[in-house]
């Protein structure tokens, strides 16, 4: 099972975006028979082969075993990713990119959309991709937010004059500001 399956095909999407298939995904984080999962979600096997077909079809879950039950032979399946992601390039851009105002926050969606890309043409399946995801929060009054902007872009330049040569591992750098909602904003 990958960490994460990149959906960048529509038919995946279908496959995924309804809320019975959803719950019979999470249902198959662990391998399990059609009967199995029927039995937990209170429905019958045929309408959850039903979705786990489809689920099957678009490469988001597949048949890990098979097993005889009275005679008869009963597939076992699990999700093949602990969580999904949907490629932008699903919809597709409508207008043009935000790259010229770094402060605004069309750029900073076009930023994010590029790094959502350059994750998934990673080898997820390697143990050994070299990354690290930092998060914290910032406060800054409003007569300090240039200041703040100047020393990130400051920081920033430096790491990347320091590190930019030709020699060694080729890193990605994207760093995010936004101003973050209040607590019950967020769902």
């Amino acid at each position: 099972m990958r960490d994460v399956v990149y959906l960048d095909r529509i038919e995946q999407a279908e496959a995924l975006l309804k809320p019975q298939r959803i719950e019979v995904l999470r249902q198959l984080a662990e391998p399990r028979s059609c009967t199995e999962v029927a039995v937990e979600l209170g429905q019958t096997p045929q309408r959850v082969y039903y979705h786990v077909k489809r689920l099957v079809d678009a490469g988001l879950a597949g048949q890990v075993a098979e097993r005889r039950v009275r005679g008869i032979s009963e597939g076992i399946y699990r999700a093949t990713g602990r969580s999904y992601w949907l490629s932008p390039g699903l919809i597709g851009r409508i207008g043009l990119p935000q790259t010229r105002d770094r402060l605004s926050l069309g750029y900073l969606v076009d930023l994010l959309e590029g790094v959502q890309a350059d994750i998934a043409a990673l080898d997820l399946t390697r143990p050994d991709l070299p990354s690290v995801g930092m998060s914290g929060d910032i406060r800054v009054r409003p007569e300090h937010r240039k200041a703040f902007l100047d020393e990130l872009q400051h920081t920033l330049q430096d790491l990347f004059t320091r590190y930019g040569g030709a020699d060694g591992d080729a890193f990605r750098l994207a760093v995010a500001c936004y101003p973050k909602g209040a607590p019950d904003d967020r769902v």
